[in-house]
């Protein structure tokens, strides 16, 4: 029997190849889908599709209620969001407060429910400076307490927490992974904008690797 892993998949590049990785390996993967009221609720959409495709068991969870509670990001709250590359202190404002520790509690409750052994979620090293629930002290601690919180242990598990974006799309690529199924853009609209720092970073992936984008782009 196949060991049992929660993916925390958002839709979006990462935890798109988050995803694929654990199949990879041979997991029976439980994909988990959070609302939390974030503008760029498309990914959503894509995520269930993704599944849909993949026929594995998919929960979309609608915590958008708790956004009351985790605002002042501009993924959350009526701030523009920035443009232009992915730096430090133009992305600061999209930090969701607490996010990473909120949704890994209720992925590791999941986790604990279904007797899976792990979950699953996208921090890698480009995050590390913007983002601190991405950074593999925040995740190492998690982990810690992940062991003793319940009467099962569930192992937190980030693939990629050494990689870059370049990177993670380079190992998709090898898993041959079509990332016209997944969604970036932290503006919600009908195509990606191009300009935000998450379309930038995206952008940049592909242009390392030698390819072009698959998504159509209002700007690039």
């Amino acid at each position: 029997m196949k060991e049992k892993v929660v993916v925390i998949y958002s839709g979006g590049m990462d935890s798109f190849t988050v995803l694929h990785k654990a199949i990879e390996e041979g997991k029976a993967v439980y994909p988990l889908t959070f609302n939390y009221g974030q503008r760029h609720s498309k990914e959503v959409d894509v995520a269930a599709q993704v599944c849909k495709t993949l026929n594995v068991p998919h929960k979309v969870v609608d915590i958008s209620a708790i956004n009351q509670l985790m605002a002042g990001s501009s993924l959350t709250s009526d701030i523009d969001i920035p443009e232009g590359h992915y730096e430090e202190d133009s992305m600061k404002s999209t930090v969701v407060p607490n996010r990473n520790m909120v949704l890994l509690s209720m992925a590791i409750a999941y986790a604990v429910s279904i007797e899976a052994n792990a979950v699953y979620y996208g921090a890698h090293s480009g995050d590390h400076a913007i983002y601190p629930d991405c950074r593999p002290e925040f995740v190492h601690k998690m982990n810690e307490v992940s062991q003793i919180a319940n009467y099962e242990p569930v192992d937190i598990v980030s693939p990629y927490i050494k990689n870059n974006k370049i990177e993670i799309l380079a190992d998709g690529l090898r898993m041959g992974l079509d990332y016209g199924q997944t969604w970036t853009c932290y503006n919600g609209r009908e195509q990606s904008c191009g300009v935000c720092g998450s379309c930038q970073e995206r952008l940049e992936a592909f242009a390392k690797n030698g390819l072009t984008d698959p998504l159509a782009y209002e700007s690039s």
